[in-house]
Order: structure tokens, then C-alpha cells, then sequence
């Protein structure tokens, strides 16, 4: 049998799904800025008051990727500190334009575990803007950040892990 309707079906699928697709990242990354989930943290600088609790000892471990469609280098100066909560710290990430072209890349931010996401204000990232590279540019990238006095006693090692992607035909428009 012959379904005179499955032309029209199968179209409104498909716009159906694009359009979910299209509405769907601005949805997920609202749903992530307010509860904090997938690790995601503060994206504009924060003032911060430091208050330190010296009682009190976290590791912050750096991990970094780069998008396999992403031409650079990128890297932690430092793979892990010891902090105190409370207390205003500075690290760098250290990037390279691998190609000589001009390009733009930008970094997305995760925090594990999720619930630590919450607690880790940032002043200053490299992550809050897009980052311009000349052709086969090095630069060294800050964070400056602080940890909350009040993140739960079970947590005491926080992964801050960053993504780098190229986001040239982003920028451009």
C-alpha cells in the first residue's frame, strides 16, 4: 500500500528536528547557567572578598583538550596547586596557533565534580571571550579564581578541566 501522507510525515520530521536542534544548545546551556549542571561555571568576572579558611587544604587539578578540528596547543603551566578556600589564586594555560593563519579559538570550562561547579568564582579567564591568535602565536592565558569557604568537606580534590575549539566562521559573523 501506498501512504499518500508519508511525503508530509517525513517533512514535518525533519523540520521538527531541526528545529529542535536549533532551539535545543541555548536551552541546555540556560538549564546549565542555573543549576550549575555539567560543571559549568561563573562566564562573567565576579568581585571576590577573600575570607580564607587556612584550616583547610583542596587540590585543583588542570586538564585540557583541544577539538580534534581545533589547529593549536594547549596546556596548563601547572597540572595541579594546593588552596585554601577562600583565598584569591592565579594559574595559566599557555595556547599556540599551530597554523599561519589568523584564528580565533575559544575555550569551554567543566568542573568535576559537578557540585564543586557552584563554588569556584572566577575574576579573571581566558574563557569569558574569545581568544584571537596571529599566525603561529604562543600565548599565556590567566584564571585568577577562588574556591567558596562554604564547598562541603567531602570535596577536597576539583578537577578544572577546558576545551579549546576553533571558532573561526563564529567570530566572522
Amino acid at each position: 500500500m501506498h501512504d499518500r501522507w508519508l511525503p508530509a510525515k517525513l517533512l514535518a520530521m525533519a523540520i521538527v528536528g531541526f528545529g529542535f536542534s536549533y532551539t535545543f544548545p541555548p536551552m541546555y546551556d540556560a538549564f546549565c547557567d542555573l543549576t550549575g549542571f555539567g560543571g559549568r561555571t561563573n562566564e562573567a568576572p565576579l568581585q571576590l572578598v577573600e575570607s580564607v579558611d587556612e584550616s583547610r587544604t583542596i587540590t585543583i587539578q588542570f586538564t585540557t583538550t583541544v577539538n580534534e578540528s581545533a589547529p593549536y596547543a594547549f596546556q596548563p603551566a601547572v597540572r595541579s596547586m594546593q588552596i585554601q578556600p577562600g583565598k584569591v589564586y592565579d594559574a595559566n594555560f599557555i595556547a599556540q596557533n599551530l597554523t599561519g593563519q589568523t584564528r580565533v579559538a575559544q575555550a569551554i570550562p567543566s568542573v568535576s565534580p559537578s557540585k564543586a561547579a557552584t563554588y569556584l568564582k572566577k575574576t579573571e579567564c581566558f574563557c569569558f571571550n574569545n581568544q584571537p591568535f596571529e599566525g603561529d602565536e604562543t600565548k599565556q592565558m590567566p584564571l585568577r579564581f577562588m574556591i567558596d569557604r562554604d564547598l562541603p568537606d567531602y570535596i577536597d580534590t576539583i578537577t578544572l578541566a577546558y576545551t579549546f575549539f576553533n571558532i573561526d566562521s563564529a567570530a566572522a559573523n
